[in-house]
């Protein structure tokens, strides 16, 4: 059983970490309520822990490597407990957002070091079941956030989905110091504090340029300065990043078109299914007036038909080469969300239904095999590299698409309720709407006016989902289509070994499902075997 203890501490953390992803969109409307937060705060609130997570994730793991992942993942630990509390505590949607960014770092801490400190701790027949434990945490995480999220709120408070991670942190801390033993490799790298500096401003710059283009138009000064500004910062990150002898992300693995389309598939992946079910939750408790119990349980299809699929394609899809996995699972999630625009206006959950299932079907064949194929693409001494690359496209993509929908959301709501003709500000009610004020706008009208305002609501709501199920279900079959195009077969017999330039990669993004595969975050390898 001690043997096992690192396992334990390290599947606690990824649970806290991963959960708080998805547990806060079923407590948005009450956290709403309580802080009398605007439409742009709750995309903050939800935003700015993943867009942390995703703006350190490779340069704490490169960190990581020189001052320890044992003592990088007790910082994370101590820091995501501390920012817990503190969100759990928060009087102001302000600190609350502070709160979350600093979780963030803590998660991005845990995140970089968790399969690292796998692969040092276990070797041979081990290290593959502490891996398929860790991968079952982590579809757990997606599969229950919703649910926990829904419980604590109706049942405690929303303040609960942040304390309850004290206890769990406690746990965690304990066993890591007593029975987690430090590592360390690389000992003459160097951070690449200009590429961190470079690629956190873009992608920070991209975040508040979408969100902002929600509330002032993709016109305003402000937008347009924070979008171009963002196009700059990755140009000079590339530029800088060429230079570097020890590049944290480099650029010339994008010549390979299958490096490439396996990163906009796991961009897409996370983006198309699970970004819109924040607005998903929004919808079903202030539009349709379930509770955040029943809220959590309508997203529940996805997450639980996806964990069993993974389960069942490892073994049924072994010796199926990944691109066929990945790019049929991206169809399928194109499929899936286009299946959600079903919903009407007199619509309830159900609407939904048939398309969550196609959606989780996708997300299960395509998310296991994602990082195994990306390390197929890169030569040998870039195998951490490229999944460090993986791990941050696929948080990038909730990043990116939360600010992405709420401005689809926002926009297509404007112009239903203009033409409604029911609200004398439709751009003041789309935006209270789309964060959750439907009860409070009914509240506003006239008795006599009331059903006609809340039909056009539901109408107004409705339009915008739609709007971004379009979206995602195009994106979706772009990348679907990518995957199956752009990565290329393994070639067979005796050949070159893969190359920075794309022309000879190994195997190039189609290792087998299922196979055992050798993944880490932070820079480095894992000894073969590893199963993610």
């Amino acid at each position: 059983m001690r043997k096992w203890l690192p396992l334990i501490t390290v599947s606690l953390s990824t649970f806290m970490l991963l959960v708080d992803i998805t547990i806060v969109s079923v407590a948005l409307p009450e956290m709403a309520r309580a802080l009398d937060s605007s439409f742009t705060d709750l995309q903050w609130t939800v935003d700015i822990y993943v867009l942390v997570l995703v703006a350190l994730l490779m340069a704490i793991g490169s960190a990581s490597d020189l001052v320890g992942r044992r003592a990088v993942f007790l910082a994370g630990l101590v820091v995501f407990a501390g920012a817990s509390l503190a969100c759990g505590l928060a009087q102001s949607t302000e600190f609350l957002i502070a709160a979350r960014g600093v979780q963030g770092l803590g998660g991005a801490a845990m995140f970089a070091t968790n399969a690292a400190l796998l692969g040092a701790t276990y070797r041979g027949r081990d290290i593959g079941i502490a891996f398929g434990v860790w991968g079952a945490v982590n579809g757990a995480a997606a599969a229950l956030g919703p649910i926990l999220g829904g419980l604590l709120t109706q049942h405690v408070s929303w303040r609960a989905i942040f304390l309850v991670n004290l206890p769990i942190a406690v746990i965690a801390i304990i066993i890591a110091v007593r029975y987690v033993a430090e590592s360390r490799e690389r000992a003459g790298a160097r951070i690449d504090v200009p590429g961190t500096v470079l690629f956190t401003a873009a992608v920070s710059l991209l975040v508040y340029g979408l969100i902002e283009a929600g509330d002032r138009g993709w016109s305003d000064r402000v937008t347009l300065g924070c979008l171009i500004g963002a196009a700059v910062a990755v140009v000079v990150f590339v530029i800088v990043e060429r230079l570097r002898t020890d590049p944290m992300l480099d650029p010339r693995l994008f010549r390979g078109p299958s490096f490439s389309a396996l990163m906009l598939g796991g961009l897409v992946l996370t983006g198309a299914a699970f970004a819109n079910l924040v607005f998903v939750s929004v919808w079903a408790q202030t539009v349709l007036g379930l509770g955040p119990v029943k809220a959590g349980l309508v997203l529940t299809p996805l997450a639980g038909v996806s964990f069993v699929v993974a389960g069942a394609g490892g073994r049924l899809l072994h010796g199926v080469p990944a691109r066929y996995s990945i790019g049929a699972g991206l169809l399928l999630v194109g499929i899936g969300t286009l299946l959600d625009m079903l919903v009407a206006p007199s619509s309830g959950w159900t609407a939904l239904l048939a398309g969550l299932v196609v959606t989780g079907i996708g997300v299960g064949l395509a998310s296991p095999v994602l990082a195994s194929a990306a390390l197929t693409t890169a030569p040998p001494e870039r195998a951490g590299m490229a999944n460090g690359a993986m791990n941050t496209f696929r948080q990038l993509g909730f990043a990116v698409g939360v600010p992405v929908f709420g401005t689809a959301l926002a926009s297509q709501a404007r112009d239903s309720l203009r033409g409604s003709g029911q609200f004398d500000d439709p751009a003041a009610a789309a935006s209270a709407l789309s964060g959750g004020g439907a009860p409070e706008l009914l509240t506003r009208v006239p008795a006599a006016a009331r059903d006609a305002a809340d039909h056009a609501l539901r109408t107004a709501f409705t339009a915008g989902l739609d709007r971004i199920f379009l979206v995602c279900g195009i994106a979706g079959l772009l990348a679907g289509a990518a995957v199956l195009t752009l990565v290329r077969p393994a070639p067979t017999g005796p050949g070159p070994t893969s190359t920075l330039d794309g022309d000879t990669p190994a195997s190039d993004g189609v290792a087998p499902a299922g196979l055992p595969t050798p993944t880490r975050g932070d820079g480095g390898s894992v000894p073969t075997g590893a199963n993610t």
